[in-house]
């Protein structure tokens, strides 16, 4: 996708363009057969303002996109007002107090090269054309998450137009019931957010990856001695195993175990990733690199070159799971078995909630220490069929071992499932009667609860 510009625009169902225009909105190029009734894409914050009025006097319901990849496409909703925050992107950050300002349709890999001239750190998104709104509504699951924590724990506060059209800050001081659901509803928030208040960090001093390679043969040797090493390795690294048919190195079926890092110098980060090198099945690699310096923007954008190209059809799924590696080995033995053509793939993390900052109370609840998702990629509408089916049908069939979804990569519409404290489910009900009573704005395509 690419950064818009120019001034705001409106865009009538049935005019020439129309459809091309609206799935553009989207990563997945799949199309859901949904049309909205209308298009806005604001540029400001009186068109944000003017869009609700319409809907309301219309009876229109809202769906609202930043620019980001919306695998499961939920803003994608039939006959609703399909408001676009992409062109408000602005960022001012005041390097003295260590924060800044920025629209939802900001960029990550903008935020952060824009912070790093000032020596300062934001967890955006590992995909460069994330943009800040609907990354930081589910949590914000970012670079340095291991270490800073949720990306979401670090917004100070937020201006949000409600259903109403009252422009509104909301803190911890100011409307902290709207400052505690924008923390983790995601997709089901009842506002919208034109622009987040962001508490800033010290910059690391060194930041690269370190890759090792297996054959898919080693599979089970591989996530033995990953599950026995992964919630000990340190919180400088973000320690993560792919499954891939086109494995680096290899460019047959295998592993590709990575591990990013950040750090405040490169004696640190040599250590902190010395583990790989260390490891009793090293000698099975096929491919171990040493540390490789790169910046955030740097791997983000090879991460998207090779995992996540434009222009293709993707159905992904996701599952937070405590469970021993041993009961987690026969279904990640079939998504390899099973797998998509590449860049189809499988990411497992160690998220190790433990080792981070604690959280506040907000409405993000449900993690674990670690996370499992599947991201199922095709090209040809021929394949969709055979393809279309896969992550759902892999994580419906793990389902048992999970404690819930994160948000980031939901699949709710055709998966519901937990993604949030069945407490906190109930007070973001309460809360979106009060602030939307009459639900202008679309919610969750799947829920249980």
């Amino acid at each position: 996708m690419r950064r818009p510009t120019g001034r705001g625009v409106i865009h009538e169902r049935g005019t020439p363009g129309f459809d091309k225009t609206v799935l553009a909105t989207s990563f997945n190029g799949r199309d859901p057969g949904h049309r909205p009734r209308v298009l806005v894409e604001a540029n400001d914050v009186s068109d944000v303002v003017e869009a609700l009025k319409r809907a309301r006097r219309e009876n229109l319901k809202v769906s609202i996109f930043s620019g980001g990849h919306s695998w499961a496409q939920n803003h994608l909703r039939e006959g609703a007002l399909l408001l676009s925050m992409a062109r408000l992107n602005s960022i001012e950050i005041d390097p003295e107090s260590e924060t800044a300002t920025a629209g939802p349709g900001c960029w990550g890999v903008d935020l952060d090269r824009a912070l790093r001239k000032h020596g300062l750190f934001f967890p955006v998104a590992h995909a460069p054309d994330v943009c800040l709104g609907g990354f930081l509504l589910q949590g914000g699951f970012g670079w340095g998450g291991t270490r800073v924590g949720l990306a979401i724990q670090s917004v100070i506060g937020l201006d949000v137009v409600l259903a109403d059209g009252n422009v509104v800050h909301a803190s911890d001081k100011e409307n902290p019931d709207l400052y505690w659901a924008a923390r983790g509803a995601g997709p089901g928030f009842f506002g919208v957010v034109v622009r987040y208040h962001l508490r800033l960090h010290k910059r690391h001093k060194a930041s690269g990856m370190k890759i090792q390679v297996f054959s898919q043969k080693h599979l089970e040797d591989v996530y033995t001695w990953a599950d026995k090493v992964g919630p000990e390795v340190s919180n400088l690294v973000e320690f993560q195993l792919l499954i891939t048919p086109k494995a680096m190195g290899t460019f047959g079926p295998g592993i590709e175990v990575f591990a990013p890092v950040l750090a405040s110098s490169w004696k640190e980060a040599r250590e902190a990733v010395a583990f790989l090198s260390n490891s009793p099945i090293r000698s099975k690699a096929s491919l171990t690199t040493p540390l490789i310096p790169a910046s955030i923007s740097f791997m983000s954008l090879i991460a998207n070159f090779t995992h996540f190209p434009a222009n293709a059809k993707w159905c992904t799924d996701n599952m937070w799971v405590d469970a021993p590696i041993e009961q987690l080995l026969p279904g990640l033995r079939k998504i390899g078995d099973t797998m998509p053509p590449a860049p189809s793939h499988s990411l497992l993390l160690y998220w190790n909630p433990h080792n981070q900052p604690e959280r506040p109370d907000m409405a993000f609840s449900l993690e674990a220490g670690k996370y499992l998702a599947v991201y199922g990629e095709w090209k040809k509408d021929a394949d969709e069929a055979r393809y279309a089916n896969w992550a759902t049908e892999r994580m419906q069939e793990m389902a048992p071992l999970s404690l819930g979804v994160q948000l980031a990569d939901e699949n709710l519409g055709r998966r519901p499932a937990r993604f949030t404290k069945d407490t906190n489910l109930a007070r973001l009900d309460q809360l979106r009667s009060t602030f939307d009573p009459q639900g202008l704005f679309n919610s969750y395509m799947g829920r249980l609860g």
